[in-house]
């Protein structure tokens, strides 16, 4: 089992569950493991706090933090596991079968980081907007013939793997972490974004999709603590420049 301090550092995110049992049984898969911290994004159903399939957790999914957007559900994580199939989708970041994953994430939390584990909505998953706030793509074994999973079934296994694996894996062989928390990386995705617009970069038919790839781009380069209020201010002093008038 996870221990109490890495427990604290997980988070499981739900983006936009549809069926509100769903979600109650995450609520009672987590329990099971001795996970807390739940937060569910832009849910379907109104009432799906009142699921009765949370047994044994009512306290969990009354107490799981409802957010309107996947950004501020990550906001604090350094460290942002998306999950999903490759059947259909072509990956853009790291990805990183289930059964291999617990050296990561045993380093990440050793580093103190906080790191979250994204589920998509039941009929398509993550989509490749939802993935671009994700460091790694996880992939489920699972037969070709039938790829998806119910929901709380797959978090369920993602649990058991990472309590079972975390604490006897050996050291990732994987960069220091970032400990940029993922509300960092968008504030500086959004003032280089702001520069690009100032400097007449791109068109703004194009702006939606250098977001996305600048999303992806500063997960990819790990940067950490100091190197992004570095380049923070750089892209400051650029803008500011850029702005004032000639």
């Amino acid at each position: 089992m996870l221990t109490a301090k890495q427990r604290d550092q997980l988070d499981v995110v739900l983006v936009s569950p549809r069926n509100p049992l769903n979600i109650g049984a995450v609520a009672r898969a987590m329990a099971n493991f001795g996970l807390a911290r739940l937060a569910v994004v832009a849910p379907f159903a109104a009432h799906w706090r009142e699921a009765r399939s949370a047994v044994g957790a009512p306290t969990l999914l009354h107490d799981a933090h409802q957010t309107a957007t996947l950004a501020e559900a990550l906001a604090d994580a350094t460290l942002v596991l998306g999950t999903g199939t490759l059947t259909y989708r072509k990956p853009e970041q790291r990805v990183v079968s289930l059964p291999a994953l617990a050296p990561l994430v045993a380093a990440e939390f050793a580093r103190g980081g906080r790191v979250a584990f994204v589920f998509g909505p039941e009929k398509h998953g993550l989509t490749r907007e939802d993935l671009s706030f994700c460091h790694v793509l996880v992939e489920i074994p699972t037969d070709p013939q039938q790829p998806s999973m119910n929901l709380g079934q797959a978090v369920a296994v993602c649990l058991y793997e990472l309590s079972a694996r975390t604490n006897t894996a050996p050291p990732a062989d994987t960069p220091a972490s970032s400990q940029v928390p993922s509300a960092t990386l968008d504030r500086l995705g959004t003032l280089i974004e702001e520069t690009m617009s100032a400097a007449g970069y791109s068109p703004e038919s194009m702006q939606e999709a250098n977001r996305h790839d600048l999303r992806l781009m500063l997960r990819r380069l790990g940067l950490n603590a100091h190197d992004t209020r570095r380049a923070l201010g750089y892209f400051r002093r650029v803008l500011h420049s850029l702005r004032r008038p000639r």
